[in-house]
C-alpha cells in the first residue's frame, strides 16, 4: 500500500513533519501483508486557504519539484512542488511521481478546518481532489496555539489508517483536534460541520462614514469580523454539541466523514430540472423560429 502525504502549509511545516514521522512510523509497526510505502508531495510554499483549487495550470506546460529532505523522517522519499495542495494530488493520482497511492493522508494543519471553512482549506482541498479520482483520504488539522502537541493529532491519525485502508474506495474524512495533551483529551466523537464561518461579519468602512456608495475608481477598506472557523477558534455558544467547532471547543477530537462534488439525484432536485430544460427548450425553439 501507498501512502502519499500532503498539506497546505507547506513542506517545511512543523505539522507535515511530525505527520510524516508518525506515519512512517506506523507503515514500519504495520502487521499487514503487504508492505506500506510512504512518499511526501507538497507544496513548496504557503498555500492555506487555496480549497481545491489548481491555479492557471492551462498557462504552463510542467510543474516544477525538487527533491528535500524531512528533518523528522529523513529516509521518507519527499517533494516540494510548485503547486497547490490539489495539484500535488493530482499529480500523486496520475503517477506523476511513482506509483499511484492508496490514500491520501493531508495535514497536520496548522488551525481547525470546521464548518463551513471545510470549503475552503487546501488541507481538506487535497484529500477532496483525491476523492474524485477515486483515492481515499484523511485531513488532519489541530487547533492553532503556540507549542501546539501534534503528535496527539498525529498519533491519532496514525491510528485510523489500518481501517481507511479497508473502507472503500474515495472514503473522506476530516480530523480535527484541539490543541492539548493526551491526558486531557476527553476523546474522539463523530462531529457534523457547523455553520461557522471564516468572515463573520462584513462592513464598509468607507460608506458607514460617508452613507453612500463609493464613486467609480475610488477606493475604500471592507472591515471583517472572523467567525468560529479560523485556526484559534472563536465563539461556538451557538453551536449543537455534536457540531465540530463545539466538540473541539469542549476538548474531544471531532472526525466527519466527507463526500467530494457529486450529483444532486434527489427528487426536489430533478423535477427543478426538467421544468428548466423544458423552459430553456422552448426558448431555443423560439430562437430558432
Amino acid at each position: 500500500m501507498r501512502i502519499m502525504i500532503t498539506n497546505d502549509d507547506g513542506y517545511a511545516a512543523r505539522g507535515i513533519r511530525v505527520l510524516t514521522a508518525a506515519v512512517a512510523s506506523w507503515a514500519e509497526r504495520s502487521s499487514s501483508s503487504s508492505p506500506h510505502e510512504v512518499i511526501v508531495l507538497a507544496p513548496n510554499t504557503n498555500f492555506s486557504g487555496a480549497a481545491a483549487a489548481v491555479g492557471e495550470v492551462y498557462s504552463r506546460t510542467g510543474i516544477d519539484y525538487q527533491r528535500v529532505e524531512l528533518d523528522m523522517a529523513p529516509h521518507v522519499e519527499a517533494y516540494a512542488l510548485d503547486a497547490s495542495p490539489a495539484l500535488c494530488t493530482m499529480v500523486g493520482c496520475l503517477g506523476g511521481l511513482g506509483p499511484r497511492p492508496d490514500l491520501i493522508v493531508s495535514g497536520i494543519n496548522h488551525g481547525v478546518n470546521v464548518g463551513r471553512s471545510v470549503l475552503y482549506s487546501g488541507t481538506v482541498g487535497a484529500v477532496l481532489s483525491g476523492g474524485q479520482m477515486g483515492v481515499s483520504g484523511l485531513a488532519v488539522s489541530m487547533r492553532s496555539r503556540k507549542g501546539a502537541p501534534l503528535d496527539v493529532a498525529a498519533s491519532i491519525a496514525a491510528s485510523l489508517l489500518d481501517d481507511l485502508l479497508e473502507a472503500p474506495k474515495a472514503t473522506l474524512l476530516n480530523l480535527n483536534v484541539p490543541s492539548i495533551e493526551f491526558s486531557e483529551l476527553k476523546g474522539i466523537r463523530r462531529g457534523r460541520i457547523s455553520q461557522a464561518g471564516i468572515v463573520k461579519q462584513t462592513s464598509s468602512v468607507f460608506e458607514a462614514s460617508k452613507g453612500e456608495p463609493l464613486a467609480v475608481g475610488e477606493k475604500a477598506t471592507l472591515s471583517i469580523t472572523l467567525g468560529t472557523a479560523v485556526p484559534s477558534l472563536g465563539d461556538v455558544s451557538d453551536e449543537e454539541p455534536d457540531d465540530d467547532g463545539a466538540l473541539i471547543a469542549a476538548g474531544y477530537a471531532s472526525l466527519t466523514s466527507l463526500r467530494g462534488v457529486h450529483e444532486d439525484a434527489s427528487a426536489s432536485a430533478d423535477d427543478l430540472l426538467r421544468t428548466l430544460v423544458s423552459s430553456a427548450e422552448e426558448h431555443l425553439q423560439a430562437q430558432r423560429a
